[in-house]
C-alpha cells in the first residue's frame, strides 16, 4: 500500500502542509491576486450599494459577497488561495472572502 492510499481522501500528504503553497505559484503572485480580488469586491459592493433602482421602502444594503475574481490571474491562482483557505468557491465561477474567526 502506498503513503497515499494509507492516509484516505481528504488528507493532503505529509509534505503538504495546510497554509502553504504547494503549487507553483509564487507568494508574491497570491498575494496580489488576494489584494486584486478584495478591491474587486469592494468596488462590486460600492457599485450594488449605489444603484439607484431601489424601492422607498428598501432596506438598507444587501451585501454582495461573492464575485468573480479579475481575469489577469489564471484559475489555477483560485484554486490554489481556495486550497489555502483565504478564499471559498461560491460555485459557478464564483469566490468568496472567508471570515477570519478570532478566538
Amino acid at each position: 500500500m502506498t503513503e497515499k492510499q494509507q492516509q484516505g481522501p481528504g488528507t493532503p500528504p505529509a509534505n503538504e502542509l495546510p497554509g502553504q503553497p504547494t503549487s507553483g505559484i509564487t507568494p508574491e503572485t497570491l498575494k496580489s491576486a488576494m489584494k486584486a480580488f478584495k478591491k474587486r469586491l469592494k468596488l462590486t459592493a460600492l457599485d450594488e450599494d449605489s444603484s439607484l433602482g431601489r424601492g422607498p421602502f428598501s432596506s438598507g444594503t444587501k451585501g454582495v459577497y461573492a464575485i468573480q475574481p479579475p481575469n489577469q490571474f489564471p484559475r489555477e491562482v483560485w484554486q490554489e488561495l481556495c486550497r489555502l483557505g483565504r478564499l471559498r468557491d461560491s460555485g459557478h465561477g464564483m469566490y468568496e472572502l472567508v471570515k477570519e474567526q478570532q478566538g
